[in-house]
């Protein structure tokens, strides 16, 4: 491919990967209004959003080793039209049992755009070179998570289009990234001989992760923390994810090569992914349910007020980028991104439900420009650190683990808040002399806000303003695990080829490795990282 196509297929990638982020908060404004027309529960409020998370977590590392086998083309063509067809089904839902259950199938075709448009980005582009890409792809996906539930408050606020829209409107932007990528992309597929799936780890990871989350969500409401459902559920998840590491240690091709832990810097940049997903997805979902139910604001509204958050996150994003392409230097930016992330969420602690509209946007600005420098730029520090037979399951690996992350942090951040309001629901009723067993006491919440007395409601107002002050403090001590995490990544200097160009030049110098089926992996990888090894020798003598 040409300069020109590379940047002509980029532009179709990239609306790809906005149409997926976007799909991911553009309900988060909305929520609020569809729960409560479909007389929806909190605990559901978290499942619409954790189980589009939970059904992409489980399926990003099968999408990443299919493109060792198949098309890389075909298959982000395949999940765009699995995506579709899932935002299609949830706009038809009548019940969040139905919303939820299509959100899945959305959620399927999400975790392959988020891993394939990562993995052929990278195949395009050298280390050195993306980073001049690096301020675009953030923006984008900086703008569409934020910028979605701008869109969703407008869709919601506007009579004649309603909440359903909010899925609708993905359809057209996927379509048209469809067709772009089918007339720009062109890449040559390579085969990796002898790669199989290994199905049964990727049932065993997703068992053992949605029985931990689930009894995240439901304990202490649905049955006590101590009770033998609780014990049981906790034993059954714990059962399930040690078969699963169990079954990646022995198989020939894990779903998550356990093997890539061994490098230091692919160890702490999954560390840092899972704490940033528990940050970033935890936090932002419920920026929106503050804005609307704690304050007052339209769903529109709600989504204005989140602009400094964009603002700083496009920002940084393209700065960091071009600055990280002139210099060839990335942890500076982690690190300082890291920072920064901390920084807004331990701001965004102190809010309660009379805080300074002003002073908030300045606390989300802060954690814009923590979000722009902090996404890509970890996903960046691990694919310059591996060979390029193992770019598809690195990317993967750790887009998994952000996801996974943004999974947990969605329905713990949610039981926290949910068991946080309800204290505090009852605490102030209590306050008027009203009794929380009563009808309309121990009850009231997002279900029946509408059909609540005004001093009832305003009391529920006032909880969920004052509660989600704690979400932020949790997200705030998750970014400052990353933080830790990244301080003690080693910088390495950004190779300047490809990896489709690092692959051809490894067959021309040694043919013998193409023929992975007759040879030892480990021989084959330790052979590869010896290569690769000489080559960042040489590019860190070269930059200094």
């Amino acid at each position: 491919m040409t300069h020109r196509q590379r940047i002509e297929a980029l532009i179709g990638l990239l609306m790809g990967m906005f149409v997926a982020f976007l799909s991911s908060t553009i309900v988060s404004n909305a929520l609020p209004t569809i729960i409560t027309d479909l007389h929806g529960t909190q605990d559901q409020y978290t499942w619409v959003v954790t189980a589009t998370l939970l059904a992409s977590t489980a399926t990003t590392p099968i999408w990443g080793k299919l493109s060792d086998l198949i098309s890389k083309k075909l298959l982000v063509q395949l999940s765009l039209m699995l995506f579709t067809l899932g935002s299609i089904l949830a706009g038809l839902s009548q019940s969040v049992g139905m919303l939820i259950g299509f959100r899945v199938i959305q959620g399927l075709g999400l975790g392959g755009l988020q891993a394939l448009v990562v993995i052929v980005i990278a195949s395009m582009f050298s280390p050195r070179e993306r980073g001049r890409y690096q301020g675009p792809i953030a923006a984008v996906m900086s703008v569409a998570t934020v910028a979605g539930p701008l869109i969703g408050g407008v869709i919601v606020d506007t009579s004649w289009l309603g909440w359903r829209w909010t899925f609708y409107v993905c359809v057209p932007l996927a379509v048209i990234a469809l067709l772009v990528i089918q007339r720009t992309l062109n890449l040559p597929v390579v085969r990796k001989a002898g790669v199989h799936i290994d199905y049964l780890g990727a049932v065993l990871i997703a068992a053992g992760v949605s029985t931990l989350l689930i009894w995240v969500t439901l304990a202490g409401k649905s049955f006590d923390w101590s009770s033998g459902m609780s014990i049981g559920l906790v034993a059954l998840g714990v059962v399930l994810l040690i078969a699963a590491l169990i079954t990646e240690s022995r198989v020939a091709d894990p779903i998550i090569p356990l093997r890539l832990f061994r490098d230091r810097t692919t160890a702490l940049a999954t560390l840092a992914s899972v704490a940033v997903g528990v940050a970033l997805f935890g936090g932002a979902v419920f920026l929106g349910q503050y804005f609307q139910i704690a304050r007052g604001y339209s769903p529109t509204a709600a989504g204005l007020l989140t602009l400094p958050m964009i603002i700083g996150s496009m920002v940084s994003a393209t700065v960091s980028g071009q600055l990280i392409t002139r210099y060839g230097r990335w942890k500076g930016f982690l690190v300082a991104g890291a920072a920064a992330m901390t920084a807004g969420f331990g701001l965004l602690s102190t809010i309660d439900a009379h805080t300074n509209m002003v002073l908030l946007g300045g606390y989300l600005f802060i954690l814009g420009l923590g979000m722009g420098m902090t996404m890509q730029n970890l996903v960046l520090a691990v694919q310059n650190n591996v060979t390029p037979d193992n770019l598809g399951a690195a990317t993967s690996t750790v887009t998994f683990f952000r996801s996974l992350g943004g999974a947990a942090g969605v329905s713990v951040l949610g039981a926290v808040l949910s068991n946080h309001v309800t204290d505090l629901i009852a605490s102030g009723l209590r306050a008027v002399g009203i009794n929380p067993a009563q009808t309309g006491g121990s009850d009231a919440g997002l279900s029946n806000l509408n059909e609540l007395p005004s001093p009832i409601a305003d009391i529920v107002r006032g909880a969920y303003g004052d509660g989600t002050a704690r979400i932020f403090l949790v997200a705030g001590v998750m970014a400052a695990l990353s933080l830790v995490a990244i301080l003690f990544i080693k910088e390495v200097a950004l190779k300047t080829s490809s990896s489709l160009e690092e692959s051809a030049q490894l067959a021309a110098s040694a043919p013998e490795l193409l023929d992975t089926e007759l040879m030892d992996t480990a021989k084959v990888d330790a052979e590869f990282d010896g290569i690769i090894e000489s080559e960042k020798e040489f590019s860190g003598k070269h930059s200094r």
